[in-house]
């Protein structure tokens, strides 16, 4: 099985206008939405290729319940943390030419809810792909990465990275089967 995880999920809202002005009400000429994060982008892909994921994060409120109807499907299980307070993000990207984002924060996650998920990791079997990929909300710790590879590294799994700076570095000694850095990420390896 592939497992993905998302730690900061989303549902990214794409509004489009001939120009962007501060300070007026602007009126767009069109709106798109998607259900966002990096690890839930890599189940949908697999889905569009016929493959088989499980889809692990956090999910929270209204937004939170979008997000997971919205990516199920039979290629998909949804096995998320449901939070019990706040909302999963809403990030909104202007597009006038110049493109502006607005990536909000996400909700708080408790030590007892990463736990959670920390357990979810630990019943990865031998022969699995696990695929950590994105940011980390600013209340979980900044070595999550390390933390979960460190659970699953006397098993046979294929381990995939997607990350940037020190989420990046500091999970290259788990020796992962492939790392997916982008050009800044990868210019600061060097």
């Amino acid at each position: 099985m592939i497992y993905t995880v998302t730690l900061n999920p989303s549902i990214d809202y794409i509004v489009r206008l001939e120009k962007f002005t501060s300070g007026i009400t602007n009126r767009t000429t069109s709106e798109e939405y998607y259900y966002g994060g990096k690890g839930i982008n890599v189940s949908c892909v697999l889905a569009e290729l016929d493959l088989d994921s499980t889809a692990y994060g956090f999910v929270a409120g209204f937004t939170g319940d979008a997000i997971e109807k919205g990516i199920r499907n039979d290629r998909i299980i949804t096995d998320f943390i449901k939070l019990k307070h706040g909302i999963s993000r809403i990030n909104i990207k202007i597009k006038a030419g110049d493109e502006t984002e607005i990536n909000c924060q996400g909700p708080h996650i408790t030590e007892q809810e990463l736990e959670r998920l920390l357990q979810k990791i630990d019943r990865i079997s031998n022969g699995d792909t696990l695929v950590i990929a994105g940011s980390v909300p600013n209340t979980m710790p900044d070595d999550i990465y390390e933390t979960m590879l460190e659970r699953i590294k006397l098993k046979k799994v294929r381990i995939v990275v997607d990350a940037t700076k020190k989420l990046l570095v500091n999970s290259l000694k788990y020796k992962p089967f492939l790392i997916k850095p982008n050009r800044q990420a990868a210019r600061a390896l060097c």
